[in-house]
């Protein structure tokens, strides 16, 4: 694929544009993202489908305006797909046809199963998950994929979608109970294999719901991706919203941009995680865009990121590791002194691959100036550390990233995010062997180390000097009384 590449996605509600910038191999960001909510799918369902002039108009501005946007970013690659309002329409060609001859701009017009795959690719790859189901409400349609074991095995669309239910049901004031009865008779096409605790958020609605639970639960991480919650607590609002009027949406911390769908979209999300037999919900804040462009980079089947590849913290590195000093010992250093003090871990492995993701982001906060560099390297983990991560691994990286030899563990980031962390011994374990690793790495990339441990003593040989070590391993703060001991050995 190209350095830079757009991703077009158009559907019932809105129309967007993403930009992605290509890092390395398997690492990527994104660069840019512009959103215009063109409802090119109004008045279509009242109409057997067919796409009204206003909502085709609309949709028109909006392509030349990211066509534009394309031009200046010197884009090498552009994919525009769209999914169930043109899918639906018998006069889609009309409009197709006419971006094609203004603007040149091709449009795939994609069917439901594939929109649910484009979904359940982006989330199986960019979200800490190997099971679960992907949930895609979009103004036509919901677009679901069932994942097992990190593969993809089944995708579905039902003919079910927030526009949709607005101009049947809504706005003629039909009663809930209508409503939900026609969703049950939809449900009823689902395959009995569709069936999950963990669903997988994708789509507006979904965000819009975890954005207003976020805040009204004074959730600690503003971050939408990979957030989760309990269904049955979160059930009650959700039929709070349901039954709302939209006067009254505003209280229940729904935006105003999402007033006029989130009912419908809030009814059609209760009543598939309630079919599904879902506990929790993982919010994905990625979806088909993400999935059309990891499908093109990927290229095969399963579409999968080669494993121990994570995209974030690769791009992390590729962007602010400006130094690309060898890493030498450093890994090594790091999984030693990990796998010796495991037993004040709880003889658990549990935080092993994330302590070397740690180690291996240890320099990306001098891309500002080695003066705070912990901070800034704390604060980039926090801002893009997205993919494959837990809010409680993104947290965890980002406090431990902002610790210091002398000082430990930063106590108020600590208290901040303290729900989200483990246990205060268990971060002071961490900061030190976190900052042990850095100083010895540091006093010789190529050295070569032997480590002992023996009742409370820790026992440090080294080929090389170990000098420049001394001094600031007599400050290290530690967790509890551990003497160690330093020794330069020939050979």
């Amino acid at each position: 694929m190209g350095k830079r590449t757009a991703i077009i996605d158009i559907g019932s509600n809105s129309a967007r544009l993403v930009l992605f910038q290509n890092t390395s191999q398997f690492g990527f960001h994104l660069i840019c993202e512009q959103k215009s909510r063109v409802r090119i799918g109004e008045g279509a369902y009242a109409h057997q489908g067919k796409l009204q002039k206003i909502g085709m108009e609309r949709a028109f501005r909006a392509l030349e305006s990211f066509v534009q946007t394309i031009e200046e970013f010197k884009v090498t690659k552009v994919i525009a797909v769209a999914t169930s309002a043109l899918r639906d329409a018998p006069n889609k060609k009309l409009f197709i046809d006419r971006i094609a001859d203004e603007l040149g701009l091709h449009i795939d017009i994609i069917h439901g199963k594939e929109e649910a795959l484009y979904g359940a690719i982006a989330a199986n790859n960019l979200l800490p998950i190997t099971e679960g189901i992907t949930i895609d409400i979009g103004g036509g349609s919901s677009d679901m994929a069932l994942i097992k074991e990190g593969k993809i095995i089944e995708t579905f669309s039902l003919d079910l979608g927030t526009v949709r239910l607005k101009e049947l049901f809504f706005d003629k004031q039909a009663e809930i109970s209508a409503v939900k009865t026609y969703i049950t008779t939809i449900l009823q096409g689902l395959p009995k294999s569709f069936h999950a605790p963990t669903a997988i958020g994708i789509g507006g609605t979904t965000r819009t719901l975890a954005k207003a639970i976020i805040q009204k639960e004074h959730y600690p991480l503003n971050k939408l991706h990979a957030f989760c919650y309990d269904i049955q607590i979160q059930d009650p609002y959700f039929q709070e919203i349901i039954h709302a009027k939209t006067s009254h949406l505003k209280t229940l911390h729904i935006k105003a941009n999402r007033h006029d769908t989130i009912r419908e979209g809030t009814l059609i999300f209760s009543e598939i995680l309630n079919h599904i037999g879902a506990k929790q919900v993982m919010t994905s804040g990625v979806g088909v865009r993400e999935g059309v462009y990891l499908r093109h980079k990927l290229r095969n089947p399963p579409y999968a990121l080669p494993e121990n590849n994570n995209p974030s913290a690769r791009s992390i590195r590729d962007r602010f590791d400006i130094l690309s000093m060898p890493h030498g010992n450093k890994k090594e250093i790091a999984q030693t002194l990990y796998t010796l003090f495991s037993t004040k871990l709880d003889r658990s492995n549990k935080y092993s691959s994330l302590f070397q993701t740690l180690v291996a982001l240890s320099d990306i906060g001098k891309v500002l100036t080695v003066y705070h560099k912990d901070r800034h390297a704390s604060y980039i983990a926090m801002q893009e550390l997205n993919y494959g991560f837990t809010h409680e691994e993104m947290v965890l990286v980002s406090l431990l990233l902002y610790s210091k030899p002398k000082r430990g563990y930063h106590k108020a980031l600590y208290q901040q995010y303290k729900m989200l962390l483990p246990p205060k011994n268990t971060v002071k374990w961490l900061a030190f062997l976190y900052s042990l690793t850095l100083i010895l790495h540091q006093n010789s990339s190529n050295a070569k180390y032997r480590f002992d441990l023996q009742k409370g003593t820790l026992s440090i040989a080294s080929d090389k000097t170990l000098y420049l070590a001394t001094e600031a391993i007599e400050e290290l703060k530690k967790p509890e009384k551990l003497k160690i001991e330093l020794s330069q050995q020939k050979g």
